[in-house]
Formats: structure tokens, C-alpha cells, sequence
């Protein structure tokens, strides 16, 4: 099994752009585009509760498992 991460199905529901959710989380481009391109190991709760605050969306709608 695996975790996939849908940030960028979420960004794209609300319209916004990799440069504004890092804007507006205070985030780095380049660590919000290591998780939105699948690189990313780990993610802390603190970032995911951050993003997911900014997307007004639950951490279930950012991560999917999936075989």
C-alpha cells in the first residue's frame, strides 16, 4: 500500500497556486513542491494541519491510500 498525496487536486479546488498556499502558510515553494510532487517521506501534523487549515479541507482530502 501506498500514500499518495492530492495537494495539487485540492489547490486546484480552490483556485489557488503553489506560490499563494506558500504565501499564506509560510512555507517554502520548494517544500510544498517536494510534497505536491510525491517526494516527500513524511509530513508533520503541524504542516498538514496548516495546509489543510489554509485549504479549509480535512487531512483525508490531501492523503489517499491506495495498492
Amino acid at each position: 500500500m501506498k500514500i499518495v498525496v492530492n495537494l495539487d487536486v485540492m489547490m486546484a479546488k480552490r483556485k489557488m497556486s503553489l506560490n499563494e498556499l506558500a504565501e499564506r502558510t509560510g512555507m517554502t515553494n520548494v517544500n510544498l513542491s517536494i510534497l505536491k510532487n510525491q517526494k516527500a517521506k513524511g509530513v508533520r501534523f503541524e504542516t498538514l494541519a496548516l495546509i489543510c487549515n489554509v485549504l479549509e479541507c480535512q487531512p483525508g482530502d490531501i492523503l489517499e491510500m491506495v495498492n
